[in-house]
């Protein structure tokens, strides 16, 4: 495929009329939108930003390629725009872009596709082809100059062994999209080695999977490696070697500093630790890079868990009771699918993945057997959060101990050693943990009980907070356990207040991803739509997955939205004798259910207020 069978005339725009990064981002899309390229223009336009919001798309040089590879695009497509006057789009080099191709890849994009759409952005590393597109009358014009110059890409793609060099240095390329950037980095790093009589290979990480991979054999004879990369890149493989890491716009704009480093002789040695890595490029640090791999595995299981519980509600609050007049055969079926099943494992998966970005797969068994106690024995998200970071440091102490056992042995350690060791380490440690956190919910409830109703708001306060402190951990269910209580008694208002108060943690989160969209990444945007239904349906555990990735700012938040939806709700003097169910069952309300709308939407306001004052913007 040619990629003027991508960019055609009617998404070329010979001028732009745009001034701005936003005004050329939105003309280019409109372009391809009017060409009927895009299913959903808003859509795509999200998925552009979010991009820009990684890294910048402006590489410098004159040149921006912003690229998106979502379902919002019917058919893979170039938008190419240019400005003669030039535009600040947040280049790399702090200089205006004269030329901007717009990359349009849909969601199931086959290999072909994608590489012809990063084949471009190899082209523009050519200084001479840049000035052709600048000097271009027509789309015509345009069209010539990248077919004759893609004929002459196209031929030296042909030969993909070791440029010839005194010294061998190897490289690897990615970035999180993977069509852009992680060619234009291993075509620019080829092109200074060539220049520098360097011997070089690079393999991309790229859209289309990993290219040109480097061998056992390579690896070995190589003088040092470069991976110039911000996705996640297998490096074991590298360990005793010179490695340099770095971010893969430094391939881009760097590549003469990054190979005469690596010819230096002055190049660290990496030291492998029996696990796959992310590059030292990103800006965060790796506790966050280890959470986030949890909370990116976990997340399917709140969400459909907890929506197939909302749905069972559907039925009637106790239809999932075999024992209830209301029982209804597909409730019970959906609520233990989605809470028996699907929620009964968030935990255990939350743990098990944040062992494993620790340890790599040494580290999956004893994080999920140490999150199951953590599930098992009351321990809640806080206890699976401690049994992941146990279990893979764990794991990455054995191997540290291990790492001299004779060779004769040295392939029992995987199969045997590191699952017999670190599961039953992980899990004395864990059923010693549960066991005071099971007391200390016990003594919640006795607090609880001991308190009665003599200050109704205050109680409120404490109970709706208790609610959000850690979302289905002992805590909340202390709270919980003692709502049903005050049921049974006869006592409705106390239920009233902890159902307000569950309810407005993911129901605050999702009105914060509306109202400062640029404080989450597109990922926690559309987890927060669906945050709708779970806080309507009052299943606070929607929250965890925030709350897990930032809990320093998330949970203080929804905390005190919470305590005020609990304390309102006592105020208004609300009754609430189901217990379950959310918006469902407020037709069992005691008391004016307006009132406990407006009380549960001030409290989601709060923490949505706190939450957008509180979170730095995506970067």
């Amino acid at each position: 495929m040619k990629i003027s069978d991508l960019l055609k005339r009617d998404t070329i725009v010979l001028e732009l009329s745009a001034t701005t990064k936003q005004g050329v981002i939105d003309e280019l899309v409109n372009k391809l939108d009017s060409a009927r390229k895009l299913s959903d223009k808003n859509l795509f336009k999200e998925a552009i930003l979010a991009r820009e919001l990684q890294t910048t798309t402006g590489i410098g040089e004159g040149i921006a390629i912003p690229h998106a590879k979502t379902a919002a695009v019917r058919t893979p497509a170039i938008a190419f725009g240019r400005s003669t006057a030039g535009v600040d789009y947040d280049s790399l080099d702090g200089k205006p872009s004269h030329l901007v191709f717009m990359i349009a890849a849909s969601e199931g994009a086959n290999n072909e596709h994608l590489e012809t759409l990063s084949r471009l952005s190899t082209l523009l590393m050519d200084t001479d082809f840049r000035q052709t597109l600048l000097d271009a009358k027509s789309e015509d014009d345009i069209i010539n100059a990248i077919n004759e110059k893609e004929a002459e890409k196209l031929a030296e793609e042909t030969n993909t062994n070791l440029a010839k060099g005194s010294k061998k240095v190897l490289a690897v390329t990615g970035c999180p999209t993977g069509i852009a950037h992680t060619y234009m980095a291993a075509d620019a790093l080829k092109a200074k080695a060539k220049e520098l009589g360097i011997e070089i290979k690079v393999e991309t990480n790229g859209s289309g999977g990993v290219k040109n991979r480097l061998t056992e054999t390579e690896i070995a004879e190589a003088d040092a490696i470069i991976v110039a990369a911000d996705t996640k890149v297998e490096m074991n493989r590298f360990s005793g070697k010179p490695v340099i890491q770095t971010g893969v716009t430094d391939g881009i704009r760097k590549p003469q500093q990054l190979l005469e480093e690596a010819i230096s002789g002055n190049v660290p040695l990496f030291k492998g630790s029996g696990k796959s890595t992310e590059n030292s490029g990103s800006s965060k640090g790796s506790f966050y890079k280890h959470l986030m791999n949890g909370v990116s595995n976990m997340l399917p299981f709140v969400v459909g868990g907890g929506i197939l519980i909302a749905m069972s509600f559907l039925f009637g609050i106790h239809s999932a009771d075999p024992n209830h007049p209301s029982y209804h055969p597909i409730a019970e079926m959906l609520m233990t699918i989605g809470g028996g099943n699907a929620f009964h494992l968030m935990v255990p998966v939350l743990a098990a993945f944040i062992a494993m970005s620790i340890a790599d797969r040494p580290g999956f068994a004893p994080g999920m057997v140490g999150g199951l106690i953590a599930a098992t024995g009351g321990g809640g998200f806080l206890g699976g959060l401690i049994a992941g970071f146990l279990a893979g440091y764990l794991v990455v102490f054995l191997q540290y101990l291990l790492k001299n056992l004779p060779r004769s042995i040295e392939g029992i350690k995987t199969i045997l050693l590191y699952p017999v060791l670190s599961i039953l380490f992980t899990g004395i440690v864990m059923l010693g943990i549960v066991g005071p956190l099971s007391s200390f919910n016990r003594m919640l409830e006795g607090w609880l009980g001991g308190m009665g109703t003599t200050n109704a708001i205050f109680l409120g306060i404490i109970l709706g907070a208790m609610m959000a402190l850690d979302m289905g951990g002992p805590i909340n269910k202390a709270a919980f356990t003692f709502g049903i209580a005050m049921i049974d008694a006869g006592n409705f208002g106390p239920h009233a207040a902890i159902m307000a108060g569950g309810m407005v943690p993911p129901l605050g989160i999702a009105l914060a991803t509306f109202m400062f969209k640029r404080k989450f990444t597109k990922q926690e945007r559309d987890a927060g739509k669906t945050n709708i239904i779970m806080g309507a349906s009052f299943i606070t555990e929607g929250a965890i997955p925030f709350a897990a990735a930032d809990p320093a700012r998330v949970i203080p938040s929804i905390v005190v939205g919470s305590a005020v939806a609990g304390g309102l709700s006592m105020l208004f003097n609300i009754g609430l004798p189901a217990p379950h169910g959310g918006a469902l069952v407020f037709w069992t309300l005691e008391g004016s259910w307006i009132l406990y709308t407006l009380a549960i939407l001030i409290g989601a306001f709060v923490s949505a207020l706190m939450l957008g004052i509180l979170k730095k913007k995506v970067s």
